[in-house]
Parts: C-alpha cells; structure tokens; sequence
C-alpha cells in the first residue's frame, strides 16, 4: 500500500467509531473509507476484492496505513501526524478470521483463557468459565478443537475473543462453513454478549442473507470506497446504484425509457429494452423521453400460466419460459417477454404450473418491485 488514511473515534459506553481510511497498492487498488458505526453489528458487505478484509487488517494493526488516523474513545491508536503506530497487541482488538486459528494442542477452556496469562489464577478461571457459559460450550471444556463441531469451534474462537474484554471486534467471515440455523444460533449468543458491553463489531460477509440475518447497520464497500450504508432494508432493499443492485441481488436491470408522468399517482410509465415491454415504476425525477435504467428482484415478479385478471399489480406481462435451471433450493426460470426477465420459483411451485420450456406465461411485476438504480 503506498497511502492509507483512516480514522475512528467511540466515545466512552455509547462506543461510536469514525473512520477515514486510504490506501493504494499493487494494481493501483485504493481504499478510500469515511464512516461512523455506533456500538452493535456492523455489516461489512462486498464482492471480493472490495476492500473488506484489508479496512480490518489496518484497523487490527496488522495493516499499516501511510497516513490518517485511528482512534477508540479518546485513545489513539494510529496517528500519523503525532507519530502515533500502536503495535497489534496494544489495541484492545479482537479479532476472528475464518480459519479461526485455535491451539489444536489446547483444550477448549485453555484455548479461551490464552489470552489471560497475567491475570491471578482465580480471576482467569472466573473470567473464562463466564464466557465459557455465555455462548454454552461450558460442557466442553475439556476438549480439544478437534473432538468438537464446526459451530462448537466457531464458539470457541468467539469466546476467546471476547474473554479479554476488547474495546472493537472484527469477525472476517467466521461462520460461512455453517448452517444458518447454527449461525442464527450464535449470532443470538453474540448479541446477548454485546447487548451488556456495547462495543463496535465489524462482519464481514458477501451473503446477503447473513446481511439481514445479523446486521443492524450495513456499509457496502465497492472497490475500496464505501458505495452505500444504512440499515439492511435501505442499502439491499432500495438501492440506489446499479452496482449495489447487483450486489444486492437484483437479477433483473434493464434500460428504460420514460415514456408517461403520472405525478398524481406517483408513478411513471416506461418502455425498456427499445421499446420490448412497458412497466409503470414509481415517479422519479426523469423527464419524459429521459434513459433510466430498471432493477426487480427475480424473487419479485410471479408467474402465471393464464392471464391473471382482478390483481392489483400493475403489470402483467405475456412471454414464453425459454430456459428453466435449478440454482439451489430455487428453480431459476428465463421468460422471454421481448425483454428476458429471470425469475425464481419454488420447484412445488414450478411443478403446479407445469412449467416447461416453450411455455406460455405471464409475468406480475408490482410496481414498487421496480426500483429505479
């Protein structure tokens, strides 16, 4: 990295950080990051290459930035106009990677109280066998990382974590090898925990169920710059750029162009791909004729195997399935409406409407599903 500024300030119990980071590296990739994050889970969500895990490492010390600031509370933790560098050990950082990094030789109570060595023999005991039963892996004290599950280890690189009282987390990605039912279950664990303490805590993910899933507050990074924030539903759920939209999933984007105003009702009328299809969107601050362009979720649109009639969708579109392929759970079906929309449906769903290829369909697409990016 040839630059780095970043800076973040908690002040004491309410633990608010503010952050401005950048860094420039091999490839001309710069990270160029200003937020503030109160206490509570903070998303930090992107593709890979973002910027997500280096943003961490600097905070960490583990990543020195060229210049900028750092700063928990009133301590500085890097400052390059003081001369300010605290080394790793002295930040009060915990940190968890995905491969958690446990002592294979240790047992789960010796992995936990590693990092209360010059405590009294009394306090550690008090301390880890606390944290031992906040996130319920007590019973396996005497085992090692090995005689354990996944999601048990994953608690236990929490627990180690947290047992030194740290002043901000970083969890990169710790979790990803789980269920979600396990997930949910710890991150339940996790919010108790911090519910009493109150300190920052930065995920990292590129899901975005575990978005919604743990998140209070979001900031998408894109590139090394922060591209959106805000809470799950405002980044995910509207965005406002076409590459958050794709980020966030949005299947579906297409150049429109404004073809009716409809200010009273609050929306517009636009044609998309030259003229393939028409769909009413919610009013923007496009004139007439202006290029727009589109975003709907596949997830968004139904499909009908007759023309539906009495809906309060606004848009019902006649097209024929061109392609079905499973993608998980979901069956992905590809409608040719002179547009080509891609659609998500159930597979029970997919077999009640006899879905094939060469189909006729319909496809209902409510007007506040259209977002414009």
């Amino acid at each position: 990295m040839d630059a780095v500024a970043f800076a973040v300030n908690a002040p004491a119990l309410r633990a608010r950080v503010h952050k401005e980071f950048a860094a420039s590296g091999a490839g001309g990739f710069v990270l160029d990051i200003s937020v503030e994050v109160p206490a509570g889970i903070t998303i930090l969500f992107g593709a890979s290459g973002a910027g997500k895990t280096t943003f961490l490492d600097c905070l960490a010390g583990l990543a020195r930035p060229d210049h900028g600031r750092i700063a928990v509370g009133d301590a500085a933790l890097f400052d390059s106009a003081a001369g300010i560098d605290l080394p790793p050990r002295r930040r009060q950082i915990a940190y968890v990677f995905q491969t958690l990094a446990l002592f294979p030789h240790l047992s789960v109570e010796q992995n936990v109280a590693y990092g209360l060595r010059r405590l009294s023999a009394a306090e550690r005991r008090a301390r880890t066998r606390q944290i031992l039963e906040s996130f319920h892996i007590a019973h396996l004290s005497g085992r090692r990382p090995e005689e354990i599950s996944g999601g048990e280890r994953q608690r236990t690189a929490l627990a180690r974590s947290l047992v030194v009282s740290p002043r901000l987390l970083l969890l990169d990605e710790p979790l990803s090898g789980l269920d979600a039912a396990m997930r949910s279950a710890i991150i339940a664990d996790l919010r108790a925990w911090n519910a009493a303490r109150q300190i920052p805590v930065f995920y990292v993910t590129h899901s975005r169920e575990e978005v919604f899933a743990l998140g209070e507050r979001v900031i998408a990074l894109e590139k090394g710059c922060v591209l959106a924030e805000g809470t799950p539903q405002e980044v995910l759920e509207a965005p406002r750029r076409e590459r958050m939209a794709q980020l966030a999933g949005f299947e579906n984007i297409f150049d429109a162009r404004i073809l009716e105003l409809h200010e009273a009702q609050g929306t517009m009328l636009a044609e998309i791909e030259d003229g393939a299809a028409a769909l009413e969107i919610p009013l923007g601050h496009g004139k007439l004729g202006a290029l727009i362009r589109v975003a709907i979720r596949a997830g968004d649109i139904l499909l009908a195997s007759e023309a539906p009639r009495g809906l309060s969708a606004r848009n019902i579109l006649p097209g024929t399935v061109v392609a079905l392929e499973p993608r998980g759970t979901l069956i992905e079906a590809t409608v040719d409406c002179g547009a080509r929309f891609v659609v998500h449906v159930t597979p029970g769903a997919c077999r009640s409407l006899g879905l094939a290829v060469g189909q006729r369909t319909w496809l209902i697409v409510k007007t506040h599903s259209c977002h414009l990016v």
